[in-house]
């Protein structure tokens, strides 16, 4: 008897150490998607392809240098989040408590629970068209019986749909960004040329001028404002 009762023990031991190898390779791989997830379902994405554009147009490709960019980027993300956060946070703390309670309770609806403030972000910034457009592309791509259930609502139709609605409204962004800078190339090159100094890279009077209207007009502080603000 007590022979069995040891291998019993060591059986139970073996399990557990499997399941605690699996559950941490699991929990390994799911923190290995944070930054695609942080990327894909926040604003990070229309941030900093802003930003990227902003420097383009300015000029100066290492000024600020990419790691400053992606950093103002993350942090501006961090300050639009921050109410979608904290009511994550909250649920995830309310899944905890509801697992010690009742075990019955599914860790995947636990899960979609907790997921679901920032479902409604997407939703909320992701164009309908977009969604729609992602939905009849799932109807003919998906398994029948999968996309009959499918919903313009649904995670895995939300997420695309709002990738490309913050691309797409980035480069809009973007290109009302870059208007101005290219008036100011094109005014200072038929200047230079008027007066007969073709030998002078307009570059030279652009960029430091482009630089000087950009800070007179408190330009960063103006453009991360307004980039947070698209988010209300």
């Amino acid at each position: 008897m007590a022979a069995s009762a040891s291998a019993s023990r060591n059986g139970g031991t073996k399990v557990n150490s499997h399941f605690d190898v699996v559950s941490f390779a699991v929990l390994i791989g799911a923190l290995s998607l944070i930054p695609m997830l942080i990327v894909a379902t926040t604003s990070f994405l229309k941030m900093s392809l802003v930003l990227l554009v902003l420097r383009n147009a300015i000029g100066i490709q290492q000024a600020p240098p990419g790691v400053a960019i992606y950093a103002v980027a993350l942090t501006m993300s961090a300050f639009v989040m921050a109410p979608t956060a904290q009511e994550v946070g909250k649920r995830l703390m309310n899944v905890d408590m509801k697992a010690s309670a009742s075990r019955s309770t599914s860790y995947l609806e636990q899960a979609r629970d907790a997921f679901e403030p920032m479902r409604d972000f997407m939703v909320r910034f992701s164009r309908p068209e977009q969604r729609e457009l992602f939905l009849d592309s799932a109807k003919k791509l998906w398994p029948k019986d999968f996309a009959e259930d499918a919903k313009a609502t649904d995670p895995m139709i939300v997420m695309p749909a709002f990738v490309t609605s913050e691309l797409q409204a980035g480069y809009e962004i973007g290109f009302l960004i870059y208007i101005p800078f290219l008036v100011i190339d094109l005014l200072i090159s038929n200047l230079l040329m008027t007066m007969g100094m073709q030998q002078v890279a307009p570059q030279t009077i652009t960029t430091p001028l482009k630089l000087l209207l950009f800070t007179l007009v408190d330009g960063w502080a103006k453009l991360l404002n307004a980039l947070a603000l698209s988010y209300v």
